[in-house]
């Protein structure tokens, strides 16, 4: 056994640890010292969505002394960031196993340190979270959620006073804080009186402040004129979707019952993932059995959200995140200059390995759309730093949606809100969701994008990810599918290399380990470890102009073969 993995093991079995971790440990050290190397070999790390790990005993687990940890870092920097103030904190808390009491163990640490805390009492939608944070006048926020990872995941998310998540430098400074502690000096001693449970008062202000962003007036005397499918999948947003969606003055609304409840084991679905066809299942079925205009289906937590909406010749298809993004930025876009003056000052936000339609769209706008690193705290940073801009709407590919700011991240139940809004828009125009996707394509040009990730768990796959990226940047592919690389962007040296002339212009966005391969017909190809997963994620975009509507199925058999042929060029 490595003695540097043995030594952090040993580490926890002194009595600062309850009797229960000592025990898993040492039955790992006599049983099982594969799992102690996973469990040791590294500390969890914040990534792009916060940190998130297997639940168990040990450095690279979630667990009461690894959150601990981390929330003794954050009580620290917190007192030394804001000396003399009565330092709030919100927390909330998903459905996943543990949950509630891991969140109970946070408020715990945050209290014993003297810090006011507002616990939701109980699960809740992280989206309510990045709200209560400015609602309540709080200095940060923490959510406890893995999102759409698997069961035995579970996660920390870490939200600051304008409610987006951490982003530079409170992220690294808060990082090297909790690396600097020990485990003993964890604080978890609660002071009770120092935590407020907070639910329906904080849930009512959420929800009109999602109708103020989400609904639209003029379409009050349609609304009943349209069916919703939906389904929480086990999680957070059937506390508050439902009552959003009734508000709002929907009342054909049907929730898949086999799957209304919160479940952290997700018992009716491979994975709770709005991204993946077969987590709809159940809520397509319902669909035509109701014979539902649109079928909605958001992930545990409650930020993302996937969609069916109805074809030219009523089937029920599913659309994915790039596609119901940009639908949805056009609706705001069109709706926005119609009934207000252009101040010069609007803009939309995207990621870098979302559609570069979001882009084209903005420029027949005549307004910018500005594009950060993956995860929404970017596009919350891009609000922060240019207060005198209007955000009007951004998303990502990864089926997240924002409207408007009012909201720090990404946000599928005003999101939600939203794409029925649009259904019932376009119903009483005759019109559909899915026709204005594809008139959009015809003015704008047909882009097609496809996400393949490979999955390479634990210490060995972490090295083989490692070499993937290094193999791409040190040996750089010439040709892809035929078509000529003629740009390559490298976030993590913040260089763009044009091939031709061999010039090299920095890249202004932090750095990040993302490889973008741009080619002479418009093709993109990037290369990406997740942040949250142990995965290494490869986003292809093509695209192709489109004549009218009758050319569009043509196109996009056309674009279906390029993805294809770039994916083999790969070895995908």
């Amino acid at each position: 056994m490595n003695a540097e993995i043995r030594e952090k093991a040993e580490a926890w079995l002194s009595p600062t640890f309850d009797n229960a971790t000592k025990e898993a440990v040492k039955k790992m050290m006599n049983e099982n010292p594969e799992e102690l190397n996973e469990s040791f070999y590294k500390n969890l790390e914040f990534g792009t969505g916060g940190m998130r790990g297997i639940m168990g005993v040990g450095t690279n687990r979630i667990n009461k002394y690894t959150l601990g940890k981390n929330t003794q870092g954050l009580s620290d920097y917190l007192k030394k960031s804001f000396a003399g103030e009565t330092i709030k904190v919100a927390i909330a808390y998903d459905c996943r196993n543990n949950s509630k009491e891991l969140a109970q163990v946070v408020a715990d640490v945050f209290s014993a340190n003297d810090i006011k805390v507002f616990l939701f009492s109980d699960l809740r939608p992280t989206p309510e979270l990045s709200f209560a944070v400015k609602h309540l006048d709080c200095h940060c926020g923490i959510v406890l959620t893995a999102s759409h990872n698997p069961p035995e995941y579970n996660g920390y998310k870490v939200y600051w006073q304008d409610g987006g998540q951490l982003v530079p430098p409170q992220d690294s400074e808060i990082v090297s804080v909790i690396e600097s502690l020990d485990y003993d000096a964890v604080n978890f001693s609660a002071k009770k009186e120092h935590i407020t449970y907070i639910d329906k008062d904080v849930d009512q202000a959420f929800i009109e402040a999602s109708l103020a962003n989400g609904s639209f007036s003029e379409l009050d005397s349609h609304r009943d004129d349209v069916t919703i499918a939906f389904t929480p999948l086990h999680g957070t947003s059937v506390t508050i979707i439902p009552d959003v969606l009734k508000q709002a003055g929907y009342k054909n609304v049907h929730v898949v019952e086999e799957q209304r409840k919160p479940d952290g084991n997700f018992p009716t679905v491979k994975s709770p993932n709005p991204e993946e066809p077969e987590a709809l299942k159940m809520a397509l079925d319902l669909a035509e059995e109701k014979n539902a205009d649109i079928v909605i289906g958001t992930d545990p937590d409650c930020d993302r959200l996937g969609i069916a909406v109805r074809d030219d010749s009523g089937k029920l298809v599913l659309l994915n995140g790039n596609q119901t993004m940009v639908v949805m930025t056009d609706f705001l876009l069109s709706r926005y200059f119609d009934q207000n003056t252009p101040k010069g000052n609007e803009f939309i936000g995207s990621t870098i390995v979302s559609t570069p339609m979001m882009e084209v769209l903005a420029k027949s706008y005549d307004l910018e759309c500005k594009l950060g690193l993956t995860g929404f705290k970017w596009i919350a940073k891009m609000i922060k730093d240019h207060p005198k801009q209007h955000f009007i709407g951004g998303g990502e590919e990864s089926f997240g949606y924002m409207v408007g700011d009012f909201v720090r991240d990404k946000d599928a139940v005003t999101a939600t809100l939203l794409a029925c809004e649009i259904v019932t828009q376009a119903k009483s125009e005759g019109s559909s969701f899915y026709k204005k996707l594809q008139d959009l394509y015809v003015k704008h040009g047909y882009y097609k994008e496809d996400l393949t990730s490979l999955v390479k768990k634990g210490i060995s796959g972490a090295e083989e990810i490692k070499q993937i990226m290094i193999d791409l940047r040190e040996n750089p592919l010439n040709t892809v599918n035929g078509e000529r690389v003629v740009q390559i962007d490298d976030y993590a040296s913040s260089k763009s290399l044009k091939i031709s002339t061999g010039e090299s212009t920095p890249i202004d966005i932090p750095k990040s380990n993302v490889l973008i391969y741009h080619t002479d017909q418009g093709s993109r190809i990037a290369a990406r470890p997740s942040g949250t997963e142990p995965k290494i994620k490869f986003y292809i975009s093509v695209h192709e102009p489109a004549k009218d509507l009758e050319s569009l199925p043509q196109v996009a058999q056309k674009l279906d073969k390029k993805i294809a042929g770039i994916q083999k060029d790969l070895g995908l």
